[in-house]
């Protein structure tokens, strides 16, 4: 039996070559992937990544956020938006969980997508995540300078090196501190993982502390004057439902961050267990503080009364507390220090997982021998995120940093489906394996001979040309006996690859149902008709897809996938296609002026990866087997090279 690439086939034309590169699959890095020189250092437990997850999440936003939803949206009812928002992301979370555990490596949902979906879409995702982080970072260090002149009296009365100057004959406002500060924290990233982490959970800690003052400060004083904020005529819901609802979407963008945690995957020390506790332990955490300061702030102040920029510091001020707002501000600053080291550090990361695929240049891959960081990729990344916040405003560009995560929540939730569904049957192998592969091949073929003579040929390469071949030429042994038990082996190959059609057509078929859905749910410009058909093609395809899924079986290949012991996501495939529906929602209606920005970055994404990675993409060469003949292709190469 011979093996050999799909792209020698005269039949699969050249012309699908550049297709096929879409929807290549790496495998699930393991004792049989390539050593590297370097690794990254696994010094992380649950309590460091649990400083990662709450100070990537808890940001300075929060401080303001209460008090925009609670007088727009929520009224009073603004802890259970927070609630509702917190459930919404704790669906993400599942999917996090079991996928960080299966496939422990750096590069998060990048990671992920490339293993279950496919190299084109692996690379959007990527080249996402690089826009969020890189902004991101630059918003949040030109956010500090404003929240530190509260401190001094005002922007006008701080220091010269930490005030914003401006340049008349370039007509910009730069921010040196803003500059020197993204900087540092790069510096500190370089050193180590642990060192860097330790940090982040000191900062956090203070602002954790600075929240704490507010849940109790602040309960104090409601219990002292009756909870005014609540004794309103117009009840618990001032907006109705639909307005809690509304006030949980927009806060939801408060519990983005604890993806972070996936990121450093690489460097856990036990990341089947510490993975998921990290993420879960986080998650709840960040809820639960949102919750205890909502129902605090808004019972101190009639939700109408508050101030929609500094709505805790007035709380507190308009009960003779005055000198809190200094605490409060203490707060905002160390919260924003925190997340500013959450968005540079898993840039890197993903940066490094790219490069290492051969996507972008080997520079990014390159693990420093001494402090086993991604030195190159934590240095490039400090540099422009630091140019960025010198010199531009990206305030207008903050909702850019929405999209790479919202995408990246619904791959994860697709790459789920897919794991459960239809797992990779097949896994890339190096072409420096050939040899390998054709003493395996003769040892298979000489006891698998075709009823003719003649040895059966695998084509390896994408899912459709290996499996299709191998259905075809199942073995029939001409002895009688074995003769029944070879056709029932043959039709439970054929089962199987009709239920994994089944299953990949009804995944694709729920996504675009999801997509119908939520786009003609908020496109109310729309005639009629044609929103009322959308939403009812949507609504079917969403509702038949969970019924298919919920009857067929779930591949058997799941349990042995990736890395096991670890977490596994409940209520599949209810789960999945919940997170997939919210997150869609949430990525139409950012608004068409954050999209046209997002289209032109992900347009020279595009064009990066047609003229570079694609061609020097680590799988250009590489041919594909059977996982089942994987451990004894690699036994053979192993006693090849002895």
């Amino acid at each position: 039996m011979g093996i050999v690439s799909v792209d020698s086939q005269e039949g699969g034309g050249r012309s699908w070559v550049g297709l096929k590169s879409l929807v290549r699959r790496k495998q699930v890095d393991s004792a049989h992937s390539n050593s590297r020189p370097h690794q990254l250092a696994k010094e992380l437990s649950v309590p460091y990544l649990i400083a990662i997850g709450v100070g990537s999440t808890i940001g300075a936003g929060v401080y303001i956020l209460v008090g925009t939803v609670a007088r727009e949206h929520s009224g009073p009812a603004l802890t259970i938006s927070f609630l509702v928002a917190g459930i919404a992301a704790a669906l993400s979370a599942f999917c996090y969980a079991e996928l960080s555990s299966r496939c422990p490596s750096a590069g998060s949902a990048y990671h992920y997508s490339y293993i279950c979906v496919g190299e084109g879409v692996a690379w959007l995702v990527g080249w996402a995540l690089i826009l969020e982080y890189t902004i991101g970072g630059a918003a949040v260090a030109r956010g500090i300078s404003p929240n530190l002149g509260f401190l001094f009296g005002g922007e006008n009365n701080l220091p010269a090196f930490l005030s914003r100057q401006y340049i008349p004959g370039l007509d910009i406002m730069v921010d040196p501190f803003a500059a020197v500060l993204v900087l540092v924290v790069t510096g500190l990233l370089s050193v180590g993982i642990k060192e860097s982490t330790l940090a982040q959970a000191i900062v956090t800690t203070a602002n954790v502390c600075a929240l704490l003052f507010v849940i109790i400060a602040g309960a104090y004083l409601g219990f002292k004057t009756g909870w005014v904020g609540y004794e309103l005529p117009v009840g618990y819901f001032p907006f109705g439902v639909d307005g809690m609802l509304a006030g949980s979407a927009t806060v939801f963008f408060a519990y983005i961050g604890f993806d972070s945690v996936a990121s450093t995957a690489e460097e856990v020390k036990n990341p089947q267990r510490d993975l998921p506790l990290g993420i879960g332990a986080a998650l709840s955490l960040c809820c639960a503080l949102y919750m205890l300061v909502s129902v605090v702030i808004v019972g101190l102040v009639p939700y109408y009364a508050m101030d929609p920029d500094t709505p805790i510091s007035t709380a507190f001020a308009s009960h003779g507390m005055q000198w809190a707002a200094y605490v409060i501000t203490v707060g905002a600053v160390t919260a924003l220090c925190s997340t500013l080291m959450g968005s540079l550090l898993p840039q890197p990361r993903i940066l490094m997982a790219m490069s290492r695929d051969g996507l972008l240049p080997g520079f990014f891959a390159e693990v420093n021998k001494r402090t086993q960081v991604p030195l190159k990729s934590t240095v490039a990344t400090g540099i422009g995120a630091a140019a960025l916040s010198f010199f531009m405003d990206v305030s207008q560009l903050a909702g850019m940093v929405s999209v790479g995560t919202l995408l990246a929540f619904t791959m994860v939730a697709i790459s789920v489906l897919i794991l459960r569904y239809v797992p990779p049957d097949e896994m890339p192998l190096s072409s420096s394996l050939q040899d390998s592969f054709a003493s395996h091949s003769l040892q298979y073929g000489r006891s698998t001979k075709g009823i003719n003579g003649e040895d059966p040929v695998v084509i390896v390469g994408s899912s459709k040309d290996s499996t299709q071949p191998l259905l075809e030429q199942v073995d029939i042994s001409v002895e009688i006996p074995l003769i029944s038990k070879q056709l029932n082996l043959g039709n439970y190959v054929m089962n199987e690859k009709k239920r994994r059609e089944i299953a990949g057509w009804t995944i694709m078929l729920t996504c675009i149902g999801a997509f119908l859905l939520t786009y003609s749910a908020s496109s109310l410009g729309l005639p009629s008709f044609l929103r009322l058909t959308l939403c009812g093609v949507g609504g079917i395809l969403l509702l038949l897809g969970l019924i298919v899924l919920t009857c067929i079986d779930q591949d058997d290949a799941r349990h042995n996938f990736g890395h096991t012991g670890g977490f596994i996501c409940p209520f599949v495939p209810l789960l999945p296609i919940a997170c997939i529906l919210i997150n869609v929602y949430l990525l139409i209606n950012l608004g068409a002026a954050t999209w046209l920005r997002v289209s032109v970055w992900l347009v020279i994404g595009a064009c990066v990866y047609a003229f570079y990675g694609r061609t020097h993409s680590s799988l250009r060469d590489a041919v594909y087997v059977p996982v089942a003949r994987a451990d004894e292709i690699y036994r053979s190469s192993a006693s090849y090279v002895a």
